[in-house]
């Protein structure tokens, strides 16, 4: 799909660039880092030892999420359905080449990325793996409609760069994936996908910033629909939104991206949106960084 550039993060883990979306994988202070912070710590995994779970990974891109999910898993003896959702085999298949990607996990991990890469799936006692090869807003409908899953990864390229996944009708599809005490995990903690997300019923958590992390407020989002408030203060990787975070949510920055037939190309989503947030009353992104001493770099709308 596009041509890829080898990046070393600064936590030593390996990661990509993509020329075509002018983005990187993963943050650069270190892949393995983010997928920990960003992604497994929040999916509290804990609460499925010994039992099963069913996890839908999109944009899978390189493997790092369900790779760490996979490393986790086996630990505590769980059972896994997989389902994952990537455009670009190439990502995938240079894993697969990378020894210090390899070094990272056990073996199965291996095992189960080779067997996706030739078979897309892999079943064996404990783990039911499929890779759906495609446009994501396309290949979710072949996923079947009884499959509700408890924890949904989105982790693509931004929503500036590839605002195709950040949609309302696109994240609407993927909630009615989500099982109603699921959690929907993204690194992203941008206004328009956080505003999506509440009003498509979900309640948004902001996951907590680490001290390497290099941002002062936010590692992403987590948002379910029926949220036990009894088990919320054992997890201490997500909490509420902070104030100047619900103000952001009233913000020009808030105002969704749209795609009506699931079929728009970027440009038109993109362009769609800068209208509709010249015409609104909102009050300004702007404005809102100033009250709160934030740089443009701190967020992405």
């Amino acid at each position: 799909m596009s041509e890829l550039i080898e990046v070393i993060t600064k936590d030593g883990s390996y990661s990509l660039r993509s020329v075509f979306f002018q983005e990187n994988f993963h943050s650069l202070l270190g892949a393995l880092e983010e997928t920990n912070i960003k992604f497994t710590a929040p999916s509290d995994l804990q609460r499925y030892k010994g039992k099963s779970i069913n996890v839908l990974d999109i944009c899978f891109g390189l493997g790092y999420n369900t790779a760490s999910l996979l490393n986790e898993l086996l630990k505590q003896k769980s059972y896994l359905n997989l389902y994952a959702l990537e455009i670009d085999k190439k990502p995938l298949e240079y894993s697969l080449r990378n020894k210090s990607f390899l070094k990272l996990w056990t073996p199965k991990v291996k095992e189960i990325f080779e067997s996706l890469r030739q078979n897309d799936f892999f079943e064996d006692q404990f783990f039911k793996c499929k890779i759906l090869w495609g446009d994501a807003r396309d290949k979710i409908h072949e996923i079947p409609s009884s499959n509700k899953f408890d924890l949904i990864y989105l982790d693509g390229f931004s929503p500036q760069k590839c605002p195709q996944v950040w949609t309302i009708e696109f994240l609407s599809k993927v909630k009615q994936k989500l099982s109603p005490h699921g959690y929907l995990i993204t690194y992203s903690s941008s206004a328009a996908v956080r505003k999506t997300l509440r009003n498509l019923g979900l309640e948004i958590f902001t996951i907590k910033p680490s001290s390497s992390s290099g941002t002062s407020w936010s590692q992403g989002t987590v948002a379910i629909e029926k949220f036990d408030k009894h088990k919320f203060e054992p997890n201490s990787n997500f909490e509420k939104l902070s104030v100047m975070e619900e103000e952001h949510l009233l913000t020009k920055a808030s105002i969704p991206y749209r795609d009506k037939d699931l079929n728009s190309r970027k440009d038109d989503i993109i362009k769609k949106r800068l209208n509709e947030q010249l015409l609104s009353n909102l009050l300004s992104t702007k404005k809102w960084r100033k009250k709160w001493g934030m740089t443009k770099l701190a967020f992405k709308s």
